[in-house]
C-alpha cells in the first residue's frame, strides 16, 4: 500500500501541475482571444490585448467628458464596450437597448466593482442579489409607507429651517455660498435622525469623528472604483489609502453598533404603535423581534447602506437644482410665484399638501435629474447570453447603463443639453420611452427610497427659494461635474444669496 502512494503520489501532483499550466497558458489564452474576437465587434475605443482601455481613460471630471464625448460619437450604435484589463465592459447608452437589462428578472446581480463597498455595507439591499436581496427588498419595503415618511417630514422640516438659519448668517458675512457643502451637511442630519434616530448635528459640528469618516469613506470607495491598481485586497491593505479605509471603517461600524445596540435596549413596543417619531432603526429592530434569524449584523448592514446612499445622492441632486435655477432667471420667478401662492408669507413647516401643490418645483426637480442623475451608471452583471441591436453580451461580464446619457437621447430630449423643465409637462413625456428617464435606476432594483429622497429635495429647495433669490457664479462647464459614484462638482457650487424681501 505505502509503495502505491509513493508511486501515485508524484504522478498525481505531476497531473495536477501539468493541467493547471494548461490553464494558464493554452486554455486561458484560447478563451482570452475567442472573447476578444467577439467583444470587439461592437465599437469603442482602441484598446491594447491584456491592458485594455486602462491607460486612456480621465479621471474625475474629465471621465465624464470622455466618456460623454464617446458617446456622442458613437451615437448610432445601441451600446460600446471598453476593455478594463482583460475584462469587457458594455456600455449602454440608449433606454430602449438598456431595456433588455431592466426588463429582465435575472441581471439583478451587481458588477464585481460593487465588491469594494462589501467592507462598509456587507451584503445588504445594494450589494446583495438572488435570494437575500430579494428577502431584504420584502423587508424593508415596509418602511417606505407613506405614514411613515410623512412622520419624516417633520426631521426634514426641521433641519431645513437650520440650513435656512445659517444661510440667513452666512448672507451677512459674505454673499457667495458653496451651497454643495451646506447641503451636504443638512442632508447628513436627516439620514442620521431617520435612518437611526441619532442627530450628528453636522450642519454646525464639522469636527465630528462620525461626519467626517463618512466623507473620507465614500471618497475612497470611489477612488478604488476606478483605479484597477488597487483592487487587490491584499495590496489595498498595505496602502495609506487602504489603512485610512480601514480606519474609517472602524469609526462608522463602531458607531452604528452601539447605536443599535442602545437603541434596542430602549425601544419597546409600544413606541412603533404610539404617535412617537420612530427611525428606520426601530423599523428592523421591530421586525428581529418577530424574526430571530435577523441578526444585528443584518440591521447594521442596511443602516449603513441608508446612510451612504441617502445623504450624498440628495445633496448633490438638490446643490445642482440650485446651480440651475440661479442660472435661470425666468424659471426662478416662476418658483418663487408658486411658492408664494401655495405657502404665502408665513413660516409654517411644509405640509405633505404643499407639497403636492408645488407642481412646478416637481418639473425643476425632474429636469435636474435628468441633466445631473445623481448616479450616472448602474453595474450589472450579465446573468446570460444575449443579443442587443445584433451583438453579442456575453455571460458573467460587466454591463454599465449610462444613465447621464441615456437622458441625452436626442430621440426623447431636443437640444438635450439644456435646462427645460416643461419638457416633463404630461403633454410633452406622455410617449417617452419608459426607460429613457432613469435617475433611480429602474426594474426591480430600482431605488426603494426615491419618494424619500423627492420628498426631501422638494422641502430643502422650496425652503430656501422662500427666503432667498439665487443666483449662479459659474457655468456648469467652469464646476467640472465629477462623474465617479455620485455626480459632484468637482469643487462645491457658489451660489450668491439675497435675502427676499
Amino acid at each position: 500500500m505505502i509503495d502505491f502512494f509513493l508511486i501515485a503520489l508524484p504522478n498525481a501532483l505531476f497531473f495536477v501541475f501539468t493541467a493547471i499550466l494548461v490553464i494558464i497558458f493554452i486554455k486561458w489564452p484560447l478563451n482570452y482571444f475567442a472573447k476578444l474576437k467577439t467583444v470587439n465587434k461592437i465599437k469603442g475605443m482602441p484598446m491594447i490585448p491584456f491592458i485594455g482601455n486602462v491607460h486612456q481613460l480621465k479621471t474625475k471630471y474629465e471621465l465624464v467628458k470622455q466618456l460623454t464625448e464617446l458617446t456622442y460619437k458613437l451615437n448610432s450604435e445601441p451600446l460600446w464596450r471598453l476593455w478594463l484589463g482583460t475584462k469587457p465592459i458594455f456600455v449602454f447608452h440608449r433606454g430602449d437597448y438598456a431595456e433588455v437589462l431592466f426588463s429582465s428578472s435575472k441581471n439583478t446581480q451587481k458588477s464585481v466593482q460593487y465588491d469594494f463597498l462589501h467592507p462598509w455595507l456587507g451584503t445588504g439591499l445594494l450589494t446583495s442579489h438572488g435570494e437575500k436581496w430579494a428577502y431584504r427588498r420584502r423587508l424593508i419595503t415596509p418602511t417606505f409607507h407613506f405614514e411613515i415618511l410623512n412622520d419624516f417630514l417633520h426631521v426634514m422640516n426641521e433641519q431645513a429651517d437650520i440650513l435656512v438659519e445659517i444661510l440667513t448668517k452666512l448672507v451677512k458675512e459674505d454673499r457667495v455660498i458653496n451651497i454643495f457643502e451646506r447641503l451636504k451637511a443638512c442632508a447628513l442630519d436627516i439620514i442620521c435622525e431617520t435612518a437611526m434616530g441619532q442627530n450628528v448635528n453636522a450642519q454646525h459640528d464639522k469636527t465630528s469623528e462620525y461626519v467626517r469618516a463618512v466623507s473620507r469613506i465614500s471618497e475612497l470607495v470611489i477612488l478604488r472604483f476606478f483605479d484597477p491598481l488597487q483592487w487587490s485586497d491584499f495590496i489595498y491593505r498595505k496602502t495609506t489609502k487602504g489603512k485610512d479605509f480601514e480606519k474609517c471603517l472602524k469609526t462608522l461600524h463602531n458607531f452604528t453598533k452601539k447605536v443599535i445596540l442602545e437603541r434596542d435596549g430602549e425601544l419597546d413596543d409600544t413606541d412603533l404603535m404610539s404617535g412617537k417619531r420612530v427611525a428606520f432603526l426601530d423599523l428592523l429592530l421591530k421586525a428581529k423581534r418577530k424574526d430571530q434569524s435577523i441578526t444585528y449584523d443584518d440591521i447594521r448592514e442596511e443602516v449603513d447602506t441608508f446612510m451612504f446612499e441617502g445623504h450624498d445622492t440628495t445633496a448633490a441632486a438638490a446643490s445642482w437644482a440650485c446651480q440651475l435655477i440661479g442660472s435661470h432667471p425666468e424659471v426662478q420667478k416662476k418658483l418663487h410665484e408658486e411658492i408664494d401662492s401655495v405657502l404665502g408669507p408665513s413660516v409654517r413647516p411644509l405640509t405633505n399638501d404643499d407639497l403636492k401643490e408645488l407642481k412646478y418645483l416637481d418639473l425643476v426637480i425632474k429636469e435636474t435629474l435628468r441633466l445631473f442623475p445623481s448616479v450616472p451608471y448602474f453595474g450589472r452583471t450579465i446573468s446570460e447570453d444575449c443579443d442587443v441591436g445584433g451583438y453579442r453580451i456575453l455571460k458573467g461580464e460587466t454591463a454599465v447603463i449610462f444613465a447621464y446619457m441615456i437622458h441625452r437621447d436626442v430621440k426623447y430630449y431636443p437640444d438635450p443639453e439644456k435646462f427645460d423643465p416643461e419638457r416633463f409637462l404630461p403633454e410633452n413625456s406622455k410617449d417617452r420611452h419608459p426607460y429613457a428617464y432613469i435617475p433611480f435606476s429602474a426594474g426591480r432594483r430600482n431605488c426603494i427610497g426615491q419618494r424619500f429622497a423627492q420628498m426631501e429635495e422638494k422641502v430643502l429647495l422650496a425652503n430656501i427659494l422662500r427666503r432667498f433669490e439665487m443666483k449662479s457664479i459659474k457655468t456648469i462647464e467652469e464646476l467640472e461635474p465629477d462623474g465617479h459614484l455620485v455626480i459632484h462638482p468637482s469643487n462645491g457650487i457658489p451660489i450668491q444669496f439675497n435675502l427676499r424681501c
